[in-house]
């Protein structure tokens, strides 16, 4: 399909949709709000002290590496490491392609990978793509709510292991994984296989020490929380070895070619620096409006099923939930005409109509997997935004499965 024919149809479907009168997004795993501390500081950076390239030696350069050391330092400074540490990618995927494939090439003889099976797919296809260099690959089962298996984890680890990545938080399911348990049994096997964490979701909505956590590499996102898009990050511990997996001109770092996006890693340590200042009371709040959308909706709809754990062991902004007897697609659509928006299955294959990997490693049937809606709550969302969701959720799955060509034993209320 042409880029114009593809405008074209978008156009039409955008000027049909028409705009709702009230709007409430909750698909911040795909993109989403920027804080407005982040946007000035992006704009400021791009107007004045980022415009420059950090590596060149007059005046405006100099700025630039001033600002960017000074945005590193900030960042640095709120997952407790050293700036120096810090890898600036464009993305949480290019972190992890980086963690996974960059160790890889620069190993000498370990070939052994270790990833949880419901890892992001930028862990998960290049650790598949490393099969092909003669790497082994062993996925690490979880149980229904999402969390690994210590003892197989325990089992499988041996000198030819060089890596075990485990996100801290799921993206989908916001299974919060005890990194502390998983780090103590791989450091008590052997010191030198790596630990990597994309905690792509778990900045912002758990607390992150890269001391205490004690593990060698983390990838991080810019947009997960409410910075610009186009930003990334790799915390590198001092002295593990990678190699470039890209190459080109290098700027400031030595892992990551090309110019350094100043005014978006700026933004990105806005955001970061008020999600770090503000976390215990941003997590109370998002907890808070999560349980009520869950709560809410298992009292108001029958036949759905709450995919992950509850509680304290679930992230503060997840909600992922499956409606039977609906197809999740369709069901978005749906929303959207109310104004709100959600996602459905996994964000990162949303136009490809595939269940969701992470759902199915669950145990969750393909028609449950099909069916499901990932929102995200902020800490910018209120109780009423919250309420409004519950007014047209009901509605909305109750028009979606009067369509559906499978129907419940009982009647849908």
């Amino acid at each position: 399909m042409a880029y114009s024919d593809l405008l074209r149809s978008v156009s039409e479907l955008i000027e049909s949709h028409g705009m709702p009168k009230r709007e409430v997004y909750l698909d911040n795993e795909n993109s989403g709000v920027i804080i407005p501390e982040a946007l000035k500081a992006l704009e400021d950076a791009y107007k004045r002290d980022g415009r420059g390239h950090p590596s060149i030696t007059h005046l405006i350069g100099w700025i630039s590496y001033q600002t960017l050391y000074q945005a590193t330092s900030k960042i640095a400074s709120a997952i407790n490491c050293k700036p120096e540490e810090i890898i600036y990618t464009h993305s949480g995927t290019e972190a992890n392609n980086l963690a996974i494939a960059g160790s890889a090439a620069a190993s000498q003889r370990r070939r052994k990978i270790l990833i949880s099976s419901i890892e992001h797919l930028s862990v998960i296809f290049p650790a598949e793509k490393l099969k092909k260099n003669g790497f082994k690959i062993i996925k690490i089962p979880v149980d229904k709510e999402g969390f690994v298996d210590l003892d197989f984890l325990s089992k499988h680890l041996d000198e030819e292991t060089l890596l075990v990545s485990v996100a801290a938080v799921n993206h989908e399911i916001g299974t919060v994984q005890d990194i502390r348990a998983i780090r103590d049994i791989i450091r008590d096997k052997d010191e030198e296989i790596l630990i990597h964490t994309d905690a792509c979701d778990a900045l912002g909505r758990i607390p992150l020490d890269m001391k205490k956590l004690d593990v060698d590499l983390a990838s991080f996102s810019s947009h997960k929380v409410y910075g610009p898009k186009g930003v990334g990050a790799l915390y590198v511990r001092e002295g593990v070895k990678l190699e470039p997996i890209i190459h080109g001109q290098l700027s400031t770092q030595k892992l990551w070619p090309g110019v350094e996006n100043i005014p978006g890693i700026v933004g990105f340590s806005k955001a970061v620096e008020f999600m770090h200042n503000n976390l215990e009371g941003n997590v109370s709040r998002m907890m808070k409006l999560r349980d009520r959308l869950i709560n809410g909706i298992l009292e108001r709809v029958d036949h759905v099923i709450l995919n992950g754990p509850y509680g304290e062991k679930r992230a503060p902004d997840n909600v992922n939930m499956s409606f039977l007897y609906c197809e999740g697609e369709a069901l978005t659509v749906e929303l959207s005409l109310s104004g709100v928006y959600v996602s459905s299955g996994s964000a990162c294959t949303s136009r490809v109509l595939e269940p969701s990997h992470v759902l199915l490693t669950i145990g969750r049937k393909h028609e449950e997997a099909h069916g499901s809606l990932l929102m995200k709550i902020t800490p910018f969302h209120t109780l009423e935004d919250i309420d409004y969701v519950l007014e047209v959720l009901p509605g909305a799955v109750k028009r979606i499965r009067s369509i559906s060509p499978i129907k419940p034993l009982k009647e849908v209320r």
